[in-house]
Protein backbone atom coordinates (compact mmCIF):
# COMPACT_ATOMS: atom_id res chain seq x y z
CA UNK A 1 0.00 0.00 0.00
CA UNK A 2 1.22 3.66 -1.15
CA UNK A 3 2.24 5.80 1.78
CA UNK A 4 -0.64 8.59 0.83
CA UNK A 5 -3.35 5.62 0.05
CA UNK A 6 -2.51 4.31 3.94
CA UNK A 7 -2.52 7.59 5.37
CA UNK A 8 -5.99 8.32 3.60
CA UNK A 9 -6.83 5.09 5.04
CA UNK A 10 -6.48 5.88 8.21
CA UNK A 11 -7.63 9.60 8.34
CA UNK A 12 -11.04 8.17 6.84
CA UNK A 13 -11.31 4.89 9.52
CA UNK A 14 -10.70 7.54 12.26
CA UNK A 15 -13.37 9.94 11.06
CA UNK A 16 -15.74 6.84 10.81
CA UNK A 17 -14.70 6.05 14.45
CA UNK A 18 -15.74 9.26 15.39
CA UNK A 19 -18.79 9.53 13.98
CA UNK A 20 -19.84 6.32 15.27
CA UNK A 21 -19.12 7.21 18.95
CA UNK A 22 -20.76 10.13 18.42
CA UNK A 23 -23.77 9.02 17.20
CA UNK A 24 -23.43 6.39 19.62
CA UNK A 25 -23.52 9.12 22.19
CA UNK A 26 -26.43 10.67 20.48
CA UNK A 27 -28.71 7.31 20.80
CA UNK A 28 -27.79 7.09 24.35
CA UNK A 29 -28.67 10.39 25.12
CA UNK A 30 -32.18 9.74 23.57
CA UNK A 31 -32.39 6.44 25.46
CA UNK A 32 -32.91 8.72 28.63
CA UNK A 33 -35.43 11.06 27.00
CA UNK A 34 -39.12 11.16 28.91
CA UNK A 35 -42.00 11.11 27.70
CA UNK A 36 -45.02 11.98 29.53
CA UNK A 37 -48.54 11.30 28.27
CA UNK A 38 -51.87 12.69 29.54
CA UNK A 39 -55.18 11.82 29.04
CA UNK A 40 -57.97 14.10 29.97
CA UNK A 41 -61.80 13.15 30.50
CA UNK A 42 -63.87 15.95 29.91
CA UNK A 43 -66.72 16.71 32.41
CA UNK A 44 -69.05 17.35 29.85
CA UNK A 45 -68.79 14.03 28.30
CA UNK A 46 -69.06 14.41 24.72
CA UNK A 47 -68.87 18.44 23.93
CA UNK A 48 -67.17 19.57 21.15
CA UNK A 49 -66.32 23.02 22.14
CA UNK A 50 -64.91 22.07 25.90
CA UNK A 51 -62.82 19.08 23.92
CA UNK A 52 -61.37 22.10 21.71
CA UNK A 53 -60.80 24.39 24.37
CA UNK A 54 -59.27 22.05 26.10
CA UNK A 55 -56.86 21.04 22.96
CA UNK A 56 -56.19 24.77 22.78
CA UNK A 57 -55.30 24.78 26.30
CA UNK A 58 -52.35 22.15 25.90
CA UNK A 59 -51.03 23.82 22.77
CA UNK A 60 -50.18 26.73 25.22
CA UNK A 61 -48.01 24.21 26.94
CA UNK A 62 -45.46 24.35 23.98
CA UNK A 63 -43.88 27.64 24.86
CA UNK A 64 -42.11 25.72 28.26
CA UNK A 65 -38.69 25.48 26.80
CA UNK A 66 -38.11 22.68 28.29
CA UNK A 67 -40.87 20.52 26.39
CA UNK A 68 -38.70 19.23 23.19
CA UNK A 69 -41.73 18.00 21.07
CA UNK A 70 -45.82 18.45 22.39
CA UNK A 71 -48.39 16.33 20.31
CA UNK A 72 -51.47 17.02 21.29
CA UNK A 73 -54.72 14.48 20.01
CA UNK A 74 -57.71 13.27 20.77
CA UNK A 75 -59.55 10.10 20.13
CA UNK A 76 -58.60 7.94 17.04
CA UNK A 77 -62.09 7.15 15.19
CA UNK A 78 -60.12 3.55 14.39
CA UNK A 79 -61.68 -0.07 14.97
CA UNK A 80 -63.79 -0.38 18.20
CA UNK A 81 -61.66 -3.56 19.86
CA UNK A 82 -61.11 -5.18 23.62
CA UNK A 83 -57.67 -3.72 24.29
CA UNK A 84 -58.27 0.04 22.96
CA UNK A 85 -59.28 2.64 25.33
CA UNK A 86 -61.45 5.00 23.96
CA UNK A 87 -63.29 6.54 26.68
CA UNK A 88 -60.77 9.76 26.82
CA UNK A 89 -61.42 12.89 24.99
CA UNK A 90 -57.91 14.59 25.07
CA UNK A 91 -54.41 13.50 25.09
CA UNK A 92 -50.96 15.34 25.07
CA UNK A 93 -47.43 13.92 24.68
CA UNK A 94 -44.50 15.62 25.70
CA UNK A 95 -40.92 14.84 25.33
CA UNK A 96 -38.00 16.04 27.98
CA UNK A 97 -34.40 15.47 28.01
CA UNK A 98 -34.09 15.13 31.86
CA UNK A 99 -36.09 14.10 34.46
CA UNK A 100 -35.07 17.74 35.71
CA UNK A 101 -36.63 19.06 32.78
CA UNK A 102 -40.20 17.29 33.49
CA UNK A 103 -39.52 18.62 37.10
CA UNK A 104 -39.31 21.74 35.81
CA UNK A 105 -42.11 21.86 33.39
CA UNK A 106 -44.54 20.47 36.11
CA UNK A 107 -43.70 23.94 38.40
CA UNK A 108 -43.37 26.28 35.30
CA UNK A 109 -45.79 29.29 35.09
CA UNK A 110 -47.31 28.52 31.84
CA UNK A 111 -48.44 24.80 33.01
CA UNK A 112 -49.87 26.71 36.52
CA UNK A 113 -51.78 29.05 34.58
CA UNK A 114 -53.10 25.99 32.45
CA UNK A 115 -54.54 24.28 35.30
CA UNK A 116 -55.46 27.18 36.68
CA UNK A 117 -57.49 28.16 33.61
CA UNK A 118 -58.93 24.76 31.71
CA UNK A 119 -58.86 22.22 34.58
CA UNK A 120 -62.74 23.20 35.05
CA UNK A 121 -63.16 21.58 31.58
CA UNK A 122 -61.96 17.63 33.04
CA UNK A 123 -63.42 15.16 35.11
CA UNK A 124 -60.37 12.91 34.96
CA UNK A 125 -56.63 12.92 34.68
CA UNK A 126 -54.38 9.97 33.90
CA UNK A 127 -50.54 10.88 33.50
CA UNK A 128 -47.91 8.36 32.08
CA UNK A 129 -44.15 8.77 32.27
CA UNK A 130 -41.70 7.23 30.51
CA UNK A 131 -38.24 6.86 30.46
CA UNK A 132 -36.66 5.53 27.03
CA UNK A 133 -34.81 2.40 27.15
Amino acid sequence: MKKSSRRKFILTSAAGSVALAVNAKSLNMKSKQIAHHVFFWLKNTGSVEDRDKLVEGVKTLSKIPEIKELQVGIVADTQKRDVVDASWAVSELMFFDTLADQANYQSHPIHQEFIKNYSGLWSKVVVYDIQQV
